[in-house]
C-alpha cells in the first residue's frame, strides 16, 4: 500500500538538485536496509553531481555498557556535525535513529546553544517518525526545525479527530493495545494486582490524546495509518467483488439465505489486482496488476515549537505519475527554516562557488565536488557561477575586462570622418587640384614649344590619367559595398596602367625620334603619334583583361573581418582571388621596370627638351614607393591597411607629377624666356 522505496530515493534526489545543495552528509541505520540504502543513494548522487561529505552508520541501540566506544561515536557525529562544511544532512532509518543523532547533540551542547547545529537541514526520509520517549520527552526538537521530510502521502479523513477523542480505554478493558498506548503516552498505569501497594500514577478519564505533544501522538492521520486506512478499504471492496461474484452463479432461494463459503486469503489476490475506488477522504486510489498501489510521497516541513511539540506542515508532493523528470514539486515560499538561518535559503557545497569570471579547476586526489576557481583563459568568458568550462563570445563580440560578459565590438572602415581618412583625403584633393592646375597650363600654353614637344597629346593622355589615380583614392576611403569593391582595385589597375604606358610611350618617342634623325634610318616612320597610342592603347588593354577576368571569376566582395582585432570588427573588401591582386600589381611593375630601362638608356641623348632624365627619377621614385608598399601592406590590419594602398596611389602619382611636370610648369610659368624656339637653336 505504500510505494517503492526507489522512488523516494528519485525524489531525495531532485529536492538536492533543486535547492543546488551539492553537499552532503549522510546518516543511516547500520542494518540491512540500510546498507541497500547507501548504495542505491551512492549511485544516484554521484550520478547527479552531488557528493557525500561523510557517511555515519548508526547502531538501532545505544550501547551505554560499552562506555568507551559509546563515547568515541558520539565524538565522531558531533564532529561531523559541527565542523562539517555540509549544511544538509540525509538521514535514513527508524526511531531510534533520531534518538541517536539527539542524544548525541544533547552530550556536545545540552542547551542546543551552538549556531553550527542550528544552520544545518536536515532531509529526513519517509521511515522515520519523530517519537520520543522516556527522558528525551524533556529534550527539544530545535535543530529538527525546518527540517524537510519525505512522508507517505495522507490526507485528512473526515471523523478521525472526532473518533480520537472519543476513544477512553477505561470503558473497554479488553482492549489491552490502547491500554498500553495510554500508559506509554501517559506515564500512568491501570489498576492491575501486580501493581498493588506501589506509587505509581493512575490512568484516569480524564486524559485526552489531544492533550499530547506532537512527539509523543500526532492528531492527524499519518502517511502509515493513511495506508493501513486504504488496505482496509481495498480489502473491504475486494471481499465485495468476491461476495457478488459469488452471488450471481447461486441460485436464488426465496427461503434460504446464503452465506459466503470458507474464505481463502488466496482467493482476494485475483479481486486485488486492478481494483479502484473512491475512499472517505475524496481521493481515488489504484492497486495494478501487482497489486501495488501508485500513491507518492508528500514533502512536510517541520516546524518545533517551544513546548517540545511540533507541526508538519506540507510544502510540495512527489507525483509518480509525472513526466519523468518533474515528479518534484517543492513551493519554496511556505518553506520555514531554521530561525538561526534568518529565513534565506542555505547553501551546502563544498567550498564557495566559482563566480562569473572564473571557472572549476578539479583538485587532485578530492572528489569531484571540490574544486578551485581559476580565471578564465584570454578570450574566454564565464557569466554564471560554478561554469565547469569558459566559452568565447560571438565573433562580433569581446570579452570585458572582468570576463563576466561580452561586449559588441566596434564597427570600422577606413572612413572620410577618421583623422587618418581626413589627412589622406585632403592630401589626395591637394595632388588633384595641382594636377588639374598643371593640366590647365599645359591646355593654356598648347602652343608654346615645351608643351609641344614629346607628343602633347601622350602629356594630356598622362595628366588625365593621373587624375584619374588621384579620384581612385575615394573608392579606398568609402564604406565598402558591392559596387565600391568591385571597382577600386580594377580602377586603381587600369588607371594606373594608362598613366604607366604613357610614359613609356613618351620615353620611346624620344628614343625614336633621336634614331630617325640619323640618316637613311627606317625609324622614320614610326615617328608621330601612332606608335605611341599603340604602346598605351595595347598595354592597357592587357590590363583591363586581367581586371576583366578577375571580376568575372572571382569578384571582390564586402566582408566583416571579426578576428584581426580584439575589440573591433573591420567592414573591408576581400579581393576574392589574391592572384588576380597580384597579377595587377605585377603587370604594374613589369611596365614601371620597362618605362625606367627605357628612359634610363635614353637620359643623355641630345635634345633641349629631353623628358628621359626626369622620366627616369619619377620611376626611380615610383619602384621605391610600391616596393615599399608590400611589407607595409602585408605587415597591417584593418583599416591602417587600406590606408597604406591609399598613401601608396597618390604618393606614386604624385611622384610622376613632380618628376616629369614640374620642372617644365617653372619654365612656362617663371622662365617663359626659355619656352622659346629662338631658345631651342641656341642650345642646339
Amino acid at each position: 500500500m505504500v510505494p517503492k522505496e526507489h522512488h523516494q530515493y528519485i525524489g531525495i534526489i531532485q529536492l538536492l538538485r533543486h535547492f543546488r545543495w551539492t553537499w552532503i552528509g549522510i546518516f543511516s541505520v547500520d542494518n540491512n536496509n540500510g546498507e541497500n540504502f547507501l548504495q542505491k543513494m551512492e549511485h544516484l548522487l554521484s550520478e547527479n553531481g552531488i557528493c557525500s561529505a561523510f557517511i555515519e552508520r548508526l547502531d538501532q541501540q545505544l550501547h551505554m555498557e560499552r562506555v568507551t566506544e559509546f563515547f568515541q561515536i558520539i565524538y565522531i557525529i558531533s564532529i561531523n556535525m559541527i565542523n562539517s562544511k555540509a549544511n544538509v544532512f540525509l538521514v535514513y532509518g527508524e526511531a531510534w535513529t533520531i534518538i541517536w543523532l539527539r542524544f548525541a547533540t544533547f552530550m556536545v551542547d545540552p542547551e542546543s546553544k551552538k549556531t553550527a547545529l542550528l544552520r544545518r537541514v536536515w532531509v529526513m526520509t519517509a521511515q522515520i517518525d519523530f517519537i520520543l520517549a522516556g527522558i528525551q520527552i524533556k529534550w527539544d526538537l530545535k535543530m529538527y526545525n525546518g527540517a524537510i521530510s519525505f512522508t507517505v502521502h495522507s490526507t485528512a479523513v473526515a471523523g478521525f479527530k472526532e473518533f480520537l477523542r472519543t476513544i477512553n480505554p477505561l470503558s473497554d478493558y479488553r482492549d489491552g493495545f490502547r491500554q498500553n498506548v495510554w500508559e506509554q503516552s501517559f506515564d500512568c498505569s491501570f489498576p492491575k494486582p501486580e501493581l498493588q501497594g506501589m506509587d505509581n500514577r493512575q490512568c484516569t478519564g480524564e486524559m485526552k490524546l489531544e492533550d499530547l505533544p506532537a512527539p509523543l501522538f500526532e492528531m492527524e492521520m499519518t502517511g502509515q495509518s493513511y495506508s493501513v486506512y486504504n488496505a482496509v478499504h481495498a480489502v473491504a471492496h475486494a471481499l465485495q467483488a468476491l461476495h457478488m461474484s459469488g452471488f450471481n452463479r447461486r441460485k436464488i432461494r426465496m427461503d434460504k439465505k446464503t452465506d459466503l463459503p470458507n474464505l481463502q486469503v488466496w482467493q482476494l489476490h485475483s479481486f486485488l489486482q486492478g481494483i479502484s475506488f473512491n475512499n472517505s477522504a475524496g481521493e481515488t486510489m489504484f492497486l495494478n496488476e501487482k497489486g501495488e498501489a501508485k500513491g507518492g510521497f508528500d514533502i512536510t516541513n517541520l516546524i518545533t515549537f517551544p513546548n517540545r511539540s511540533f507541526q508538519r506542515v506540507r510544502v510540495g508532493k512527489l507525483d509518480l505519475q509525472a513526466p519523468k523528470g518533474k515528479e518534484l514539486f517543492i513551493d519554496e515560499d511556505v518553506i520555514v527554516w531554521n530561525p538561526a538561518l534568518n529565513q534565506v535559503l542555505p547553501l551546502s557545497h563544498c567550498n564557495d562557488p566559482c563566480f562569473p569570471g572564473s571557472q572549476k579547476k578539479r583538485i587532485e586526489g578530492d572528489q569531484f565536488c571540490c574544486y578551485d576557481c581559476v580565471p578564465c583563459s584570454e578570450g574566454k568568458i564565464s557569466n554564471q557561477n560554478d561554469m565547469e568550462d569558459c566559452f568565447k563570445c560571438s565573433e562580433d563580440h569581446y570579452p570585458n575586462k572582468e570576463k563576466k560578459g561580452c561586449i559588441l565590438k566596434l564597427l570600422v572602415f577606413l572612413t572620410f570622418e577618421d583623422t587618418l581618412g581626413i589627412v589622406l583625403a585632403s592630401a589626395v584633393l591637394g595632388f588633384f587640384f595641382l594636377t588639374s592646375w598643371v593640366f590647365g597650363t599645359f591646355i593654356k600654353y598648347r602652343n608654346t614649344p615645351i608643351v609641344k614637344a614629346n607628343n602633347r597629346s601622350i602629356t594630356y593622355t598622362l595628366l588625365v590619367s593621373l587624375l584619374l589615380c588621384f579620384l581612385s583614392s575615394f573608392f579606398f576611403l568609402s564604406q565598402p559595398n558591392k559596387v565600391t569593391c568591385l571597382l577600386r582595385q580594377s580602377v586603381f589597375g587600369i588607371t594606373f596602367s594608362v598613366a604607366i604606358s604613357s610614359v613609356l610611350a613618351k620615353t620611346i618617342t624620344v628614343v625614336v625620334a633621336f634614331m630617325a634623325t640619323k640618316p637613311g634610318s627606317q625609324m622614320r616612320k614610326w615617328v608621330g603619334n601612332r606608335l605611341a597610342f599603340c604602346t598605351v592603347l595595347s598595354c592597357s588593354l592587357f590590363q583591363v583583361s586581367i581586371c576583366i577576368l578577375w571580376l568575372s571569376t572571382f569578384p571582390p566582395f564586402p566582408e566583416l573581418d571579426m578576428h584581426t582585432e580584439y575589440q573591433e570588427m573591420t567592414l573591408q573588401c576581400n579581393e576574392g582571388a589574391p592572384f588576380f591582386f597580384y597579377c595587377v600589381l605585377g603587370y604594374l611593375g613589369i611596365l614601371t621596370i620597362a618605362s625606367f630601362i627605357v628612359a634610363f638608356l635614353a637620359r643623355k641623348l641630345p635634345d633641349s627638351f629631353n623628358e628621359a632624365k626626369f622620366i627616369t627619377f619619377s620611376m626611380l621614385a615610383f619602384c621605391s614607393v610600391w616596393i615599399s608598399f608590400f611589407p607595409a601592406y602585408l605587415s597591417t590590419k584593418g583599416k591602417t591597411m587600406v590606408a597604406v594602398e591609399v598613401f601608396s596611389i597618390f604618393s606614386s602619382s604624385a611622384a610622376l607629377l613632380g618628376c616629369i611636370f614640374l620642372p617644365k610648369c617653372y619654365i612656362i610659368v617663371f622662365r617663359p624666356d626659355l619656352n622659346q624656339r629662338e631658345q631651342l637653336t641656341k642650345r642646339k
